[in-house]
């Protein structure tokens, strides 16, 4: 991927996200995003709006899914991709360019926003909400009642008879 342009673009959807099938059965799902800066007049002393910039975006396979279920026109979202630029002729023989963006990570803006991320299971179908059998931090204490070793508390093991006094926490 040497060579291309990487950005990182925040703005509004302009649209419901668009989700298709390729005739293969991969899904991509294409939306435009408007990024307006905000620029201060001195002499009004006051905020405005620049000129928008609209960007196509387009997004493939199980994250084309997961945007078509989970953003909606006038969401802020966070868009890192390749930029792209594409020529071709209109319906009038006009000569055309459009750049777009193949999106590689895509999300809601969470400056004025709250949004609840819900994982995938491996596989691409969706996980149940209660914790995965396989999910460490999924019990207060080890199977064997012993104190893991390791981690941010160090190897200190503590006999099963006293308990294991530990939090699963980080510590930050």
């Amino acid at each position: 991927m040497s060579g291309e342009t990487v950005i990182t673009i925040v703005g509004n959807l302009v649209d419901d996200p668009e989700l298709r099938f390729t005739p293969s059965g991969v899904a991509v799902a294409k939306f435009r995003i408007a990024s307006t800066p905000r620029v201060f007049d001195k002499q009004t002393n006051e905020w405005k709006d620049g000129d928008s910039l609209f960007l196509t975006c387009s997004v493939w396979r199980k994250a084309a899914e997961n945007v078509a279920e989970s953003l909606a026109r006038g969401v802020r979202v966070i868009v890192q991709g390749r930029l792209k630029q594409r020529s071709y002729e209109d319906r009038e023989q006009v000569k055309r360019t459009v750049y777009e963006i193949d999106v590689d990570e895509v999300g809601p803006a969470l400056a004025r926003a709250t949004a609840k991320v819900t994982k995938n299971a491996p596989g691409g179908g969706q996980r149940a909400a209660s914790a995965p059998t396989d999910d460490p931090w999924a019990t207060s204490k080890p199977a064997d009642g012993q104190a893991q070793g390791g981690g941010w508390g160090g190897g200190q093991q503590q006999p099963a008879a006293q308990g294991a006094n530990y939090s699963d926490e980080p510590p930050f």
